[in-house]
């Protein structure tokens, strides 16, 4: 299928009569028709170009698929009611520009466009292009406030335990195998016999309760998975079965979790990996594959929360609403706010809207994000000047390095002391030691000074290492309260990385910035909107599908917003109950 750039039709006279007269006076019109009406064409069919050949026979435009896909996301619906909308609803048909009697397209189109534009890396172009067309109207900016927060992603696969991880994988490849080439199969290993073990998904049945068996199990599923390998990898077997993506991850799944030895007397000896340093160590979670069938998703925990999947970040605008000027409201008809705002006013429809998407592996941290986040908003000449973000996203290199770069002040409590002493809250942390950068001194509560002061690198960070003397520590009075060991050691950050930590904590204990950090918590609330249009339960697996829906979905709650905004609708920030409204009534 090819692509031949072309604009977007002007909207079908029946379709729009028909709009016009059903939608007359003050009844708003579909989100679908306003997002034609206001916006016009954002997308164009060349920023789609690198996902589609020049030669074949012409497909569905681009662009136009994926304002389906954002209409899709916004109605959450699946592919064939969202082929079946494109037949039948009026107000699809009005913005897409189609004629009454166009009969559409199969719903295996929006999988493939899907697929194309994930592989080609374009998920990011059609946020990006609705960003770019609400700059220019002015409702997003650069140098204004933003905040980011992020939630878990559970994947579109079953969690499996180590043990239906391997029995899985090898079951995994035998399918692909056996689809592929069931001649070979057939003559390389007992079907009835891998039938009986394999034939039924592993979460199926439920495993042996002994753990004895358990383990033999294990052993039994990696015994068949590297037979399975050596037959595979034989000289006498087609070289393309070797290319089969399931043989690869079965490869894979088998080094992560197994040792196998050959003895000298051609004995196999196969073991499980166990962690260090009672076992042969497994790797890092970043790196271990926990399902065959998404090779992306990894095991994610984030305080009580601990799921199978990816991680989500999402960036929106937070800048003060536009001033009011209406009157207060008269008693009996008090808002939220106490004012009655009247049909011009911006104020109470002031739209947030999404600027930036992220979605990682569950095993990256938060702290590696915040870079990229500036680093996208600045390509996007959208950088604000103020980024809220909780403490997962931030440290004092982090805040010195974004103002540096971007000229971005990161606005979040920094992490609390994480040591043994300040966690438990009964012993000498490292606040409670005097440092002295100019003299290269540290000086312990009991007043002893460190006997050495060390610069070093740390994790590709620079660091110091200050060293108390065995000799001072040991016949200590507050030893306990201090060290377990023979001495204290402790480490610094350089000075300047010191001096903007001892200035952020200390900003954070006064009033003015814990009123203005309160900006962040509206993040919440766009999270719950997110989680409402599925964005905590992958649709698709593997990242890079996974990552263009959410790309979408935030289109679609941007138009959402938009909506609210034109129509003037209040978003309700403050909700106030029955009981309140009376008291501000009875108050007023």
């Amino acid at each position: 299928m090819c692509m031949q750039p072309a604009a977007w039709p002007e909207p079908d006279r029946l379709i729009a009569a028909a709009i016009a007269a059903k939608y007359s006076g003050k009844r708003p019109r579909p989100l679908a028709v306003q997002v034609r009406d206001r916006l016009g064409q954002w997308l164009e069919d060349e920023q789609f170009a690198s996902a589609f050949g020049d030669r074949g026979r012409p497909g569905w435009s681009p662009s136009r698929l994926a304002l389906v896909t954002i209409l899709q996301r916004e109605e959450n619906l699946a592919d064939r009611a969202a082929a079946e909308a494109v037949r039948t609803r009026i107000d699809w048909q009005y913005l897409l520009g189609l004629p009454l009697d166009d009969p559409g397209f199969d719903h295996t189109v929006l999988s493939e466009f899907r697929n194309r534009v994930a592989d080609a890396g374009l998920e990011q172009v059609a946020l990006d292009a609705l960003l770019t067309r609400l700059a220019a109207s002015g409702l997003v900016r650069a140098g204004g406030k933003q905040r980011t927060d992020s939630t878990h992603v559970i994947a579109a696969v079953a969690a499996l335990n180590r043990l239906e991880l391997a029995g899985e994988s090898v079951r995994a490849a035998l399918e692909a195998l056996t689809a592929a080439h069931p001649d070979w199969v057939a003559q390389r290993i007992c079907v009835p016999d891998f039938a009986r073990r394999y034939g039924t998904p592993m979460t199926s049945w439920r495993p042996p309760v002994s753990q004895a068996r358990r383990d033999e199990l294990a052993i039994a599923y990696a015994r068949d998975g590297y037979a399975l390998l050596e037959a595979v990898y034989g000289s006498s077997s087609p070289g393309w079965l070797r290319e089969i993506p399931a043989v690869d991850v079965l490869r894979r799944v088998l080094v992560q979790n197994y040792t196998r030895i050959i003895t000298e007397d051609g004995r196999e000896v196969i073991r499980r990996r166990e962690k260090e340093p009672e076992g042969d160590g497994l790797p890092h979670g970043h790196r271990r594959i926990a399902s065959p069938y998404d090779t992306d998703a990894r095991w994610g925990v984030k305080r009580e929360e601990f799921w199978l999947g990816y991680k989500l970040h999402v960036t929106e605008t937070c800048d003060d609403a536009p001033p009011c000027t209406c009157a207060p409201a008269a008693a009996g008809r008090v808002r939220g706010d106490g004012r009655e705002h009247g049909g011009g006013c911006e104020q109470p429809t002031f739209p947030n809207l999404i600027t930036h998407v992220a979605s990682t592996e569950a095993t990256v941290p938060d702290s590696q994000m915040t870079s990229v986040i500036d680093d996208d908003l600045a390509r996007k000449n959208l950088p604000p000047g103020r980024h809220y973000l909780d403490s997962g996203y931030l440290s004092a290199a982090l805040v010195v390095a974004e103002h540096a770069r971007h000229g971005i002040a990161l606005i979040g409590p920094l992490l609390a002391d994480t040591s043994a002493q300040a966690r438990a809250g009964n012993g000498y942390a490292r606040a409670d030691f005097t440092v002295n950068y100019g003299t290269k001194t540290v000086t312990c509560p009991q007043g002893k000074t460190a006997a050495a002061w060390s610069p070093c690198t740390q994790h590709g960070k620079d660091a110091i290492v200050a060293t108390f003397s065995a000799a001072d520590c040991g016949p200590c009075p507050a030893r306990a309260l201090c060290t377990t060991g023979s001495r204290r050691q402790l480490t610094l950050p350089p000075p300047d990385l010191a001096e903007a930590q001892a200035a952020a904590r200390a900003a954070e204990k006064t009033i003015p910035f814990q009123a203005d950090y309160a900006r962040r918590a509206g993040v919440e609330g766009t999270m719950h909107q997110a989680t409402a249009h599925g964005a905590r339960r992958a649709r698709y697996r593997g990242l890079p599908r996974t990552r263009l829906d959410h790309v979408y979905m935030a289109c679609a709650l941007n138009l959402l917003r938009l909506e609210a905004y034109w129509t003037g609708t209040p978003l309700d920030r403050q909700r106030t109950s029955h009981l309140a409204r009376l008291e501000l009534s009875l108050a007023a």
